[in-house]
């Protein structure tokens, strides 16, 4: 009959407790998945743990496609760390080289200043107050989503693909929902 018609038949074959326990499978798999990140939030002391570097801006040491991780501690952000911050009115965060620190005597306050590495990467001369939000100088503490304190090489790209090309995003969770719905466990 072929693997189209083996298919159509398995679901015509399943029974409602069948879907039921198939359904709950994939709501713990998916509950699971959320405990991970929220305890990895905890554990690190950052809002996102896990970026994905979506550009080459800071080749050589970072390509795109790479994975970091974070870390956000109490200790004072210093000049040469690689930071991932948000800008006010921008949703995707960026990851840069911080060339300069200003702390304040008074308020114990930090205000960081990146560097630009729109086209040669972490070597351009500058920085990224032209990235900041309009009249913004400095970056300030709450900006900061973490410090880069590790990598993983271009597997990141999975999250690049599917976010370029959506229909390979539906084709793999259309692909996963067949695979939970015919499966006989």
């Amino acid at each position: 009959m072929g693997f189209i018609g083996d298919t159509v038949e398995s679901i015509r074959s399943i029974q409602i407790r069948q879907v039921l326990a198939q359904i709950i499978s994939l709501g713990m798999i998916v509950t699971s998945a959320l405990i991970i990140w929220k305890g990895l939030m905890v554990a690190t002391g950052s809002e996102s743990p896990v970026v994905v570097v979506l550009s080459g801006s800071m080749e050589p040491g970072f390509k795109r496609g790479d994975i970091l991780f974070l870390h956000m501690s109490k200790d004072p952000i210093r000049t040469g760390e690689i930071v991932v911050f948000n800008i006010d009115g921008r949703e995707i965060p960026i990851v840069h080289r911080v060339i300069k620190v200003h702390e304040r005597e008074e308020s114990a306050e930090v205000d960081i200043l990146t560097k630009v590495n729109c086209f040669s990467g972490d070597n351009n001369f500058g920085d990224d107050r032209l990235l900041y939000a309009h009249g913004q100088l400095w970056l300030h503490q709450h900006h900061i989503m973490g410090r880069a304190v590790g990598f993983l090489p271009y597997v990141g790209w999975v999250t690049i693909i599917m976010t370029e090309k959506p229909f390979i995003k539906y084709l793999l969770i259309g692909a996963l929902g067949l695979l939970v719905i015919t499966s006989k466990e």
